[in-house]
């Protein structure tokens, strides 16, 4: 990977260099007028289908329940995206055919699946992640376990982070794995005990730089960071992957990074989207914007109220909570009719897996809430 004297230069700062949060911290930079010196895309569909959809025949054996489950029923959604022996390989959200039809009140397990060529994909029968008896049982049942992200750490370790939801309240949740199979769960991100024990909070998105063609957790300030919120996204740093701290901009107030704009395909709120890159020009960053459904509240009028669209945020590298550039449209947004039917009826482009495959960027992400969709992107010169 090549990297900007500036990049190459931060890269060596030592550990105990210091974090600067400013007052610009939150400062919104209008759309450039070539968007594409920074930005991913643009995006197109390579087809006009899902590429993993629901298989009602999937049977489980839940260790909770003990008896055999329809694992991925109902719906296949939010996947996250690596690369691991020169394939594509997908974790994504299935939900089950129990509970009430209501969004949420299935239960969610992962599913894997990987491909050669980024589009066809080949699935595991049973998934490799989910509820069980152990210590984050709690956490995690009846609701399951959601919307995962992924990245591969320094060492070779998968780190997963992943919403864990009881159908009372939730939290990003971390795992590990040597192979994308066999799981070691951690507990909440921000810790069970302290300021951050009872926050509900979900979405998250660890910093990466490419590294012999794949996405490697990256440090900077020799530490890890992450984005991470819905509503707002905030900022959290880390030592090892598994214990994150806030940045705040006063005990237990995190610092926000990244807000609504009205008129925008964010008007409603942004939510963090795949992990983050580190490029040539800074921190890019992929989120998803949901559009308002109220006319007060200012929606964008090209989209659908409550649409989710797939923005693109720029932030400095040296300082991680400084916005630098956000564009002012959306990278990707609900067109087609699996995108804009299911589910989440007003429609979602909710990406969540982001790789580097064969020359090209290929986005993953959940169409209204029921099945995974792929757009693919030029792989561009801004990650060398």
């Amino acid at each position: 990977m090549r990297l900007s004297r500036k990049v190459q230069q931060f890269l060596l700062v030592a550990a105990s260099a210091p974090f600067i949060v400013g007052a610009t911290a939150q400062q919104i930079v209008q759309q450039p007028t070539h968007p594409q010196d920074w930005a991913l895309g643009p995006f197109t569909r390579p087809i006009q289908e899902p590429v993993i959809r629901p298989n009602p025949a999937s049977v489980f054996e839940d260790p909770i329940l003990h008896k055999p489950i329809h694992w991925e029923g109902l719906h296949t959604f939010n996947p996250a995206a690596i690369v691991r022996n020169g394939k594509i390989v997908v974790l994504y959200r299935a939900e089950d055919d129990s509970g009430s039809m209501q969004i949420g009140m299935h239960t969610s397990r992962l599913g894997l699946a990987e491909s050669g060529d980024g589009i066809h994909f080949t699935r595991m029968p049973e998934p490799v992640f989910y509820p069980a008896q152990d210590s984050q049982k709690s956490r995690e049942w009846p609701g399951g376990v959601e919307d995962p992200r992924i990245v591969e750490a320094p060492d070779g370790t998968y780190v997963l982070t992943y919403t864990q939801w009881n159908r009372k309240t939730y939290s990003i949740g971390v795992a590990t794995s040597p192979d994308l199979i066999h799981w070691t769960k951690h507990g909440p991100a921000l810790g069970d005990t302290g300021p951050y024990a009872n926050l509900a909070y979900k979405s998250s998105g660890i910093v990466t730089h490419l590294e012999n063609g794949r996405l490697i957790a990256a440090r900077i300030h020799g530490k890890f960071w992450m984005y991470w919120g819905e509503i707002q996204i905030r900022l959290a740093s880390s030592s090892d992957l598994i214990h994150w701290t806030p940045i705040e901009e006063a005990p237990g107030e995190p610092t926000v990074v990244l807000s609504r704009r009205p008129k925008l395909f964010d008007s409603a709120f942004p939510e963090v989207g795949p992990p983050p890159i580190l490029t040539k020009q800074g921190i890019l960053l992929l989120y998803n914007g949901k559009n308002a459904e109220k006319p007060e509240d200012h929606p964008d009028k090209q989209l659908g109220p409550g649409a989710y669209s797939v923005g693109q945020a720029l932030f400095d590298p040296d300082h991680p909570t400084h916005l630098l550039q956000r564009l002012n449209q959306p990278s990707l947004f609900p067109q087609e009719p699996y995108e804009r039917s299911g589910q989440y009826t007003a429609g979602t482009t909710f990406g969540e897996g982001l790789v580097l495959f064969q020359n090209k960027w290929f986005l993953y992400y959940g169409t209204a809430d029921s099945f995974v969709g792929v757009a693919s992107a030029p792989a561009g010169n801004l990650v060398r």
